[in-house]
């Protein structure tokens, strides 16, 4: 009898965003357990805080458990979290999703990250007539994929001279940091046209001070990612739309990878999982298939 797999996901934080991840995750390890008729597990082991030295240990106590492999969404560029290249020495297989990869030599699982924030700054200086004052804040400045998103904004927002951007903060992947860093700029900039972000935590603060601000739809707001609060506030005209990402799918593509690695199969460079533009057209899908798939049940091996 094939012998049971446990794979460990590691994102960058606990987050609701990364539940998504999981959620996947859980999906894909349920599918191939009873298609393969083998036992495969999945534990989900997310830091408490956005920080390189807690995700190294994390990592580390990953490691230790012997599983057959992890998926890692790093802080930092690869060649600065310590604990991948030693994992990766132990012979364990180690993907990474939501992130880049260049010259790593990882298998990397998520979307063009560059183009998803250059989709955002477009749309928005598009809304405000490509004049006025934008906020771009900051995600976790150190994380690849946050990073790539921001020098894309900064770069597309820059083609029009009549743009004037102004440092909307840095998140650090946290909501309530995102809420506190965006209601000082609004208070700061009361001329304030556009607002974008990096990450998932960045639009749901975003909307939480533009609501308290009293500036719902005053300050046009263009958002990262799709988790239910930012599809409610889409929803509520809060955020106008949102450049999103596909976390079931990567958690989901970021298993089959792992069972891939575990066969001695050789992985691809890169997995792109894709971008969705979701706006106040196309929302309510969004929010149904949100309810749909909370209803759904388990499949059991």
């Amino acid at each position: 009898m094939a012998t049971a797999l446990r794979f460990v996901i590691v994102p960058k934080v606990a987050h609701p965003w990364f539940d998504e991840v999981n959620k996947g995750a859980q999906e894909q390890a349920r599918i191939l357990s009873r298609e393969l008729g083998v036992e495969i597990s999945v534990d989900y082991m997310p830091p408490t805080v956005c920080d390189a030295a807690q995700q190294n240990a994390v990592l580390e106590a990953a490691a230790r458990s012997r599983p057959g492999g992890i998926a890692v969404d790093p802080v930092d560029t690869v060649d600065r979290m310590t604990a991948i290249d030693q994992i990766r020495g132990q012979a364990i297989p180690v993907v990474l999703f939501d992130s880049p990869s260049p010259g790593a030599g990882i298998t990397s699982i998520g979307n063009n990250f560059a183009l998803q924030g250059t989709i955002a700054a477009e749309r928005l200086a598009r809304l405000i007539g490509y004049r006025g004052k934008v906020a771009v804040m900051q995600g976790y400045p150190t994380a690849p994929n946050h990073k790539e998103r921001y020098e894309a904004q900064m770069a597309e927002l820059r083609k029009h001279p009549d743009i004037v951007i102004v440092d909307g903060g840095i998140d650090n992947d946290d909501i309530e940091t995102a809420r506190h860093q965006a209601s000082a700029v609004l208070g700061s900039h009361p001329d304030l046209s556009g607002y974008l972000c990096c990450d998932a935590s960045g639009p749901v603060g975003i909307a939480a001070a533009v609501k308290k601000a009293g500036k719902t739809g005053k300050v046009k707001v263009v958002g990262m990612d799709g988790i239910k609060p930012i599809l409610d506030a889409i929803k509520e005209g809060l955020i106008e739309s949102s450049s999103a990402t596909i976390p079931r799918m990567q958690g989901s593509m970021s298993i089959l990878m792992l069972w891939q690695a575990s066969l001695g199969v050789r992985l691809p460079y890169a997995i792109d999982t894709g971008i969705d533009v979701i706006t106040q057209e196309n929302v309510d899908t969004f929010l149904a298939n949100e309810s749909r798939d909370s209803m759904v049940q388990p499949i059991v091996p």
